[in-house]
């Protein structure tokens, strides 16, 4: 036992410092990332002016973005696993910057929306970036614990990069007189210089030897299942979207396609998802709990924005300014922030399997506690950022436990899914929010107001997500997600072997 002891004690060490570097790089890439996605918000009425459409049209560019980034997502994560994930990133960060200068000179509505959707290429950026640091750390047997504490960094810069964008975005707005392709060019250059990190500063992954080829059959049902499910729930979320039985009809097909997806990719020698690897029983409750984070990440900020800013004459609600409501905001990116520093510290002491549970069950307290504690700013601020702190560590947590789950060359693809789910999670919870706070609108209540009942049922739901996730990672193996010679050591020691 020694022995092995020994051996994982000059492994650290001979590991510390391989990856800093590239992590380094990659946290550049994560706060362009991060900028892209707080930059634009304060400047959306400004947009709606520039090209003279309504409030309402702006619904079509979370719409068409959150579209393509779930067809293109597990597409070029799969390429990165057959080609060189740096090859990917690159050609994806290309991609983006393009469609980032495109929206600078974009003048009507149809050209901004498609350059909006074609921006959705960064989405694939972290989950490449952890198969790329997965490969360089699996060189040293280190790529499990490497992995898990570079993502809590990654996950740091994405945050700040939003809270910095978001920040920046007005000043530099009224500092260029209102010139909106002026401010526009901010992020356009941020993700330029992104390009050049990545073709410098970004080594390549380890190829798996021999022909590799793009199951096209199965990316086309997944396609097809994705386009169906989040189309119907972003329909859900327009105010001119079609019917009920047309958007039914959609999840319908959707989930028969998802069916049909999965048959068809067992009879695969090279599938596009490896549905064998989904089941195992490291892989499967972290896809599940990026599913059931993506509820309350993704989900609840829209509830979250209106009840701050609801008049509390209705006996409810914090009554915030604009101002108040983004520091509200803000609060929550920084407990994002910190709970990623955590996982990325207490992962290096602590079982990742005890740490992704214990995460999951402060975003169930956080959102339980607001249930009953409500009605004042600070007791919505404590709750949120247990909740936070919580989210901050699954986010960085999920893309490393599923790449460390997940066989050599497909680390990519399975980093990738848990991105997918959780979208999907998002953006169907967000759909039935929408409905739930609408739905009890009337006469007890002001015209534009939500009913109180309707954002306790919301924060049930999100509750109800982080504990579920609690007890779903109870399933995961206790060796699962440790390095090779630790997972080796573990177990070893576990029967009581002399090593």
């Amino acid at each position: 036992m020694s022995r092995v002891s020994g051996a994982v004690g000059r492994v650290r060490g001979s590991a510390l410092g391989v990856t800093a570097g590239l992590i380094g790089w990659f946290v550049l890439v994560e706060l362009a990332s991060g900028i892209l996605q707080g930059y634009y918000v304060p400047l959306l009425p400004d947009i709606v002016v520039h090209l003279g459409i309504r409030d309402a049209d702006v619904n079509w560019f979370e719409a068409a973005q959150l579209l393509l980034s779930a067809l293109v997502l597990p597409v070029l994560a799969k390429l990165g696993d057959m080609f060189g994930h740096k090859r990917i990133l690159l050609a994806s960060a290309l991609a983006t910057a393009a469609a980032s200068w495109w929206l600078v000179f974009a003048d009507t509505f149809p050209t901004f929306l498609i350059a909006w959707a074609l921006q959705g290429f960064y989405v694939v950026w972290l989950p490449l970036e952890i198969a790329l640091i997965f490969d360089r750390g699996r060189r040293q047997s280190r790529g499990v614990s490497q992995t898990r504490r570079a993502a809590g960094l990654l996950v740091v810069g994405l945050q700040a990069g939003a809270i910095l964008g978001a920040l920046a975005a007005g000043r530099l707005f009224a500092a260029v007189g209102g010139d909106l392709r002026l401010a526009l060019t901010v992020p356009a250059i941020a993700v330029t210089l992104v390009c050049v990190v990545i073709w410098f500063g970004v080594p390549e992954s380890e190829r798996m030897p021999g022909a590799r080829r793009l199951d096209i059959g199965g990316f086309v049902l997944l396609a097809a299942a994705l386009l169906c499910v989040t189309g119907a729930l972003s329909f859900v979320r327009l105010p001119a979207g079609p019917g009920p039985a047309v958007i039914v009809s959609l999840l319908v097909l959707g989930a028969i396609l998802l069916v049909v997806f999965a048959r068809y990719e067992l009879g695969r020698p090279d599938p596009a998802v490896d549905i064998r690897v989904l089941r195992r029983p490291e892989m499967w409750p972290v896809q599940v709990t990026a599913f059931l984070v993506g509820i309350s990440l993704l989900g609840a900020q829209g509830p979250l924005a209106t009840y701050a800013g609801t008049d509390r004459s209705l006996g409810y609600g914090l009554g915030l300014d604009a101002t108040d409501r983004s520091n509200v905001i803000g609060v929550y990116l920084v407990s994002l922030i910190v709970g990623a520093v955590l996982f990325a510290v207490t992962s290096r002491r602590a079982s990742p399997r005890a740490v992704l549970i214990g995460a999951a069950a402060l975003v169930g307290t956080g959102y339980v506690l607001l249930i009953p504690l409500h009605t004042e700013l600070w007791e919505v601020l404590v709750c949120l950022a247990i909740a936070g702190l919580g989210s901050g560590a699954l986010v960085a947590a999920m893309p490393a436990a599923a790449a460390a789950a997940a066989p050599r060359g497909q680390t990519g693809v399975a980093s990738a899914l848990t991105n997918t789910t959780k979208t999907i999670g998002g953006t169907m919870s967000s759909a039935v929010f929408g409905v739930v706070l609408a739905g009890g609108a009337g006469a007890a209540v002001a015209a534009t107001a939500a009913p109180l009942a309707g954002y306790i049922t919301v924060w049930a739901i999100c509750a109800a997500g982080g504990f579920v996730a609690a007890v779903l990672l109870l399933f995961v193996p206790k060796v699962a997600f440790a390095d090779t010679a630790e997972a080796e050591a573990s177990a070893h020691a576990a029967r009581g072997d002399v090593v």
